[in-house]
């Protein structure tokens, strides 16, 4: 695929990454009902500049044509250079949203007078930095950050009184995830600097014109590097054995800009690895198939067996990870277009997920099913955003799932038949199996334990926004999903393009 770039008149994606960092800055010194206000303003900010950038976007563009660029030189072949296409776009909203909703959640939590709330705008600007980046070297660098201030919360914050041995687990993962990241990255600059008289570079434009060939040994090197690399933050099966220890004992206050960074491994797939090493992908992708395909049952059977709602969360992203690879390395159009959706999807419904756990464990200071009950009489706006989220998981009409589960399956068919397709839609109906018996049991059955140290109290209105918030986002994209078809049309576009012997007759008069 051939990069070409508009520049932008005003620096408006430096601007998204300023903010968040720089109220970080600031946050690390105000504390209190100051810190809250500032977090609010500074995240709806980020969110006008957000829907700002798609009014501007220009969706007619053809794949290849990044819009709003920027650029300068840094330090030798080091270079901060940002520009975006529909997928970024997209991934940009989603980024506003979530941060949104952790700052009202730490609200609840009433951790606003502690420092969680800078590391956590800090965060966000890290992702917000990846998502916008064309630059390889700039993206692993930001990944490191994003992952040590990860850590960083995780160590100050917690939720477990021995939060050492989840904390070593993590940093153990990621640690060999960032070094397979960086070495594919070196790897890739040191190719450009063969073939360019030794000038290096990390640049999308000039990787992506390296052309490996069928069976190069580097270009399968580069291959299994970043998917390895990014598969440990995906988190992809059998890559994911960090996760459900941390979405146990992590700080939920956290989760939906640490969930969004999950999503960083699927958009680094489709922006760095697909279109750089689009041969080395084509051949080896049984293999992530394979993977993905032994997660979706692995994990939806096991999410069945926990016993707690954030064990059960926990195997619910693994699961769900393995549709949307499948979606992916489809190579389909299709497909593409599924993933990216189910992308948003999962972002904002497993955060749905988390966010009403994370309420639940404030009323009644316990997650374990055997230990729940009758919530739906206490915190009913509550339940009803759960329900909402779990059924937007399991692609059910309304939702935003259901165009994108039909994408990926509808991909999935005519890449590999009927037999990975069929897994697929069963480790969905799994989903809903355990999804619907959790809400079953947290909410509507009777509690098995003494309720007298419940915070039975009626809603809050910090509950009721969080909550409606939830279903609000969940419904609106559901019923008006054309707008985010339209968005990703060229970018699916150029993808499916890398990729020949893939049928992409009629593509641009699918969107829907």
């Amino acid at each position: 695929m051939t990069f070409t770039e508009i520049p932008s008149s005003t620096p408006l994606l430096a601007t998204l990454q300023l903010l968040p960092l720089l109220t970080g800055l600031i946050l690390i010194r105000v504390r209190g009902e100051a810190a809250m206000a500032l977090a609010g303003i500074a995240s709806v900010a980020e969110m006008l500049l957000a829907l700002s950038l798609y009014a501007r976007f220009d969706i007619h563009q053809p794949a290849g044509v990044m819009q709003f660029g920027e650029q300068f030189q840094l330090l030798g072949a080091l270079h901060y250079h940002v520009a975006v296409d529909g997928i970024g776009v997209l991934f940009l909203l989603l980024t506003s949203v979530l941060g949104l909703l952790s700052v009202v959640f730490i609200l609840i939590r009433k951790l606003h007078e502690s420092a969680v709330l800078a590391a956590m705008m800090m965060i966000q600007a890290t992702l917000v930095s990846q998502f916008v980046t064309v630059d390889m070297l700039w993206f692993t660098l930001m990944s490191l950050l994003e992952i040590l201030l990860v850590a960083y919360i995780t160590k100050r914050w917690p939720t477990f009184h021995d939060i050492q041995p989840t904390l070593a687990r993590f940093l153990q993962f990621m640690a060999v995830g960032l070094l397979l990241l960086a070495f594919g990255t070196l790897l890739l600059g040191w190719s450009y600097a063969d073939a360019n008289h030794g000038q290096w570079s990390f640049s999308l434009y000039d990787l992506a014109n390296l052309h490996f060939g069928q069976k190069s040994m580097i270009g399968t090197l580069v291959f299994f590097s970043l998917f390895y690399g990014l598969g440990v933050r995906i988190p992809l099966f059998p890559l994911h054995g960090w996760l459900p220890s941390f979405m146990i004992h992590g700080n939920v206050a956290v989760a939906p800009i640490y969930l969004l960074g999950l999503k960083v491994g699927v958009y680094g797939l489709l922006r760095f690895v697909f279109p750089i090493v689009p041969e080395a992908v084509q051949e080896w992708h049984v293999i992530a198939t394979i993977f993905a395909a032994s997660g979706v049952f692995y994990a939806a059977f096991l999410a069945m067996r926990q016993q707690t709602l954030r064990e059960m969360l926990a195997f619910a992203v693994i699961s769900h990870t393995g549709i949307l690879t499948l979606g992916l390395f489809s190579l389909h159009p299709m497909g593409f277009r599924g993933s990216i959706l189910l992308a948003l999807n999962f972002g904002v419904a497993i955060t749905g997920l988390s966010l009403m756990t994370g309420m639940v464990w404030q009323r009644t200071r316990t997650t374990r099913l055997s230990k729940l009950g009758g919530l739906l009489d206490y915190i009913p706006i509550v339940g009803l955003a759960f329900l909402v989220a779990g059924l937007a998981i399991v692609g059910m009409p309304g939702t935003p799932g259901f165009d994108a589960v039909h994408f990926v399956l509808e991909g999935s068919i005519k890449s590999f038949g009927a037999l990975a397709t069929i897994a697929a839609a069963l480790g969905n109906l799994v989903a809903a199996g355990f999804l619907l018996r959790a809400f079953q049991q947290a909410f509507l059955g009777n509690a098995a334990v003494d309720t007298s140290r419940w915070d039975t109290c009626p809603t809050y209105p910090a509950e009721m926004f969080m909550a409606g918030l939830v279903m609000l986002v969940i419904v609106g994209v559901g019923f008006y999903s054309a707008p985010w078809t339209a968005l990703i049309a060229e970018p699916v576009n150029g993808l499916a393009g890398l990729f020949p012997g893939l049928n992409l007759e009629g593509l641009h008069g699918e969107a829907h």
